[in-house]
């Protein structure tokens, strides 16, 4: 494989992979642009602007772009995350310049007044399906307690209250700043001709004009806090616990992901042969999320009311052993086998790999190759893990908790 970096006048940061052999090639437009980077008054403006690319530009209907990805048998879509919006099509090499002109021709998207009033009423719905889903609501609701202030507090929906106060002037001027040149990289991987593809872009997207654009980056440990909420027609409690993570940036990002795995993986983990195996909760897994400049572990249990007490005591004794004890040289092993053969089938594809290739050079300006992230994965000690409990601070967390009647 060889890797390729070309950087137009105004700031545009091409990016690609290319890999002969590939049966078909992907590309994106990666936006660095989340619910961190919004106000409370603009909160869910970039997930809706996600929805909007899709409605068209000057030129083309919503009907005519979704024909003209669908007519080429493109895999495309888009998400929003806190910190990025990411647009992708995954094609057969021979229509991969037009979807890239196509995905660049939508970066510049007509915003009309009319589609804004339609999509206002889908992102609610969207919002009110999410908050049906306690898996999902005490997630979010956990997030904005873990994070305070800080604006990885955000939700990426926004709030039926955010997006009802939301104009489309208001997105208009949202769009105009953070959609900036300077502030995306275009991605392609696969089997791709290079020249053809920069010149595509360019012609494209080299007359748009940069903007000042900046994100503050800030750690932040958490608020710490804890509390649950009743909820009607629930038969079952939802935690969620953060921890204080690393960030993106971080070396010890390759230790967070094998520790997540250890303690939260959906089999042979800790919570599940203690909580899952046993019968006292449905779901416990664990996650590790490494952002911009900060990070979080996330944990989510789901059980029946009566069995709260128990799980959340089984829960601290298995933070307190790692604590005191930490993790064994065969759940290590185990888990970098396990994170080892995710990273390689996600990225034996080229869609796969487009978004650890796209991220990587968000968060820090280089390129990775597959190899360097499995020689790191394979670099983590029990040592490395084990220091990382401690400077996390392993039983120090943020709890939310949504259930029915009191709690037990």
């Amino acid at each position: 494989m060889q890797f390729k970096q070309k950087t137009l006048v105004n700031g545009l940061v091409l990016i690609g992979e290319i890999n002969p052999p590939s049966k078909s090639a992907a590309v994106g437009y990666f936006v660095r642009t989340g619910a961190r980077d919004e106000t409370a008054q603009l909160n869910g403006v970039s997930h809706f602007l996600e929805h909007m690319l899709f409605k068209g530009n000057d030129r083309l209907s919503a009907f005519e772009v979704n024909e003209a990805f669908d007519s080429r048998g493109a895999q495309f879509n888009a998400f929003t995350s806190e910190e990025q919006t990411v647009f992708y099509a995954a094609v057969l090499p021979e229509y991969l310049i037009e979807i890239t002109e196509l995905w660049a021709e939508l970066m510049r998207p007509a915003l009309r007044d009319e589609d804004f009033a339609v999509e206002k009423n889908v992102i609610k719905e969207e919002i009110a399906m999410y908050q049906d889903t306690p898996m999902f609501d005490v997630m979010d609701r956990c997030r904005s307690l873990h994070f305070g202030v800080h604006p990885c507090g955000n939700s990426v929906l926004g709030t039926v209250e955010s997006i009802d106060a939301l104009t489309a002037e208001q997105m208009r001027g949202y769009f105009a700043l953070r959609y900036a040149p300077n502030n995306m990289i275009v991605a392609c991987t696969g089997s791709f001709d290079w020249d053809r593809f920069c010149v595509t872009v360019e012609t494209v997207s080299g007359r748009w004009q940069k903007q000042p654009v900046d994100r503050p980056l800030a750690h932040f440990d958490g608020t710490k806090k804890k509390t649950r909420t009743q909820k009607a027609n629930l038969k079952r409690e939802h935690v969620c616990l953060m921890h204080t993570g690393v960030s993106a940036q971080d070396p010890r990002r390759f230790a967070a992901s094998l520790l997540s795995m250890i303690v939260g993986d959906d089999y042979g983990s800790r919570f599940y042969w203690d909580l899952v195996d046993k019968a006292l909760a449905e779901e416990a897994s664990m996650h590790f999320n490494p952002m911009d400049g900060t990070g979080m572990f996330y944990s989510y249990l789901r059980c029946g009311t009566p069995n709260v007490a128990k799980v959340s005591g089984i829960v601290e004794s298995i933070f307190r052993d790692l604590v005191a004890n930490g993790v064994r040289e065969d759940e290590l092993v185990k888990a970098q086998n396990k994170v080892l053969s995710a990273l390689v089938l996600k990225n034996e594809l080229p869609m796969g790999r487009l978004v650890d290739l796209g991220f990587n050079w968000m968060y820090s300006g280089e390129y990775r190759s597959i190899e360097q992230d499995v020689e790191a994965v394979k670099a983590v000690r029990a040592d490395d893990v084990n220091r990382l409990i401690r400077e996390i601070d392993l039983g120090n967390y943020t709890r939310y908790s949504l259930g029915p009647g009191m709690q037990s």
